[in-house]
């Protein structure tokens, strides 16, 4: 089953059509790996599924449901974008810690922020707070960072405070988990810890789009690969046939350079 459905989508920044009719499916604990060069479309893509830009054209399923329609305004409210944005976790090419607050509690602030919404908050304040907690230290756990819940970023390796954005992106439980060139602010030791941890949550069959230029990540950890060039679909396919042998000249072409 299809846990996400994206149909004609298209975006344009003034007269530039930075995408145009985007149409593709994820299946549920499926990786997709989108390749492409610098201005390809695929950065803007990701950000149009977590909502940080609003598609000009076409519609967004997740579970089977449209939950934007560039056509239907009341799906583009203030808050009907926040209710969305909790389908997509997202993780950026910097880390983009919040450096007054320690690893954990990076972690769990969304969460506790959504928490206070609950109308059981104040009653059951201590209770609700303890439990999110406890779901922190266990993410900090799973991304091998349970020595590192009390520090804070400057105290922390740039792997290690992507392995803490991977976990606060994992916090609120997303459909769906993005990356954005995870492993490109990291020195070349760092890249493999980081990339270590994807290939694991990948093994969990987590859901995820990956933005990579890691062609060997790609092909070995992707179910899928998408090739996109100057803002379309080119190429899609099983992550190594795509890789080692595509069809399409421009994805040859830019395959050729790696």
């Amino acid at each position: 089953m299809a846990i996400l459905e994206v149909n004609n989508l298209e975006k344009h920044f003034g007269a530039t059509r930075v995408l145009e009719d985007i149409s593709f499916d994820l299946e549920q604990g499926k990786a997709l790996a989108i390749i492409g060069s610098s201005g390809s479309g695929k950065t803007t893509l990701l950000r149009c599924l977590n909502f940080l830009e609003t598609p000009d054209q076409g519609t967004i399923s997740v579970g089977g449901n449209i939950i934007f329609d560039a056509a239907n305004h009341r799906s583009q409210t203030d808050a009907e974008i926040r209710k969305k944005r909790l389908h997509f976790g997202m993780v950026f090419q910097s880390f983009n810690l919040f450096p007054q607050y320690t690893a954990l509690k990076n972690v769990t602030l969304a969460k506790e922020l959504l928490a206070r919404e609950r109308p059981d908050f104040k009653s059951n304040k201590k209770a609700i707070l303890e439990e999110i907690q406890q779901e922190g230290l266990e993410l900090l756990t799973k991304m091998g960072l349970e020595q590192r819940a009390s520090h804070y970023p400057n105290q922390l390796s740039g792997g290690q405070q992507q392995r803490v954005a991977i976990a606060r992106a994992l916090a609120l439980k997303p459909d769906i988990l993005c990356f954005d060139e995870p492993t490109s602010a990291l020195d070349p030791e760092l890249t493999g810890e980081v990339l270590r941890v994807i290939r694991g949550l990948v093994e969990q069959k987590t859901t995820m789009i990956i933005v990579t230029h890691e062609m060997a990540f790609a092909r070995d950890v992707a179910d899928e690969v998408m090739f996109m060039d100057k803002g379309v679909i080119v190429e899609r396919g099983p992550a190594r046939s795509v890789i080692e042998n595509p069809q399409e000249e421009r994805t040859q072409q830019f395959l050729a350079g790696y």
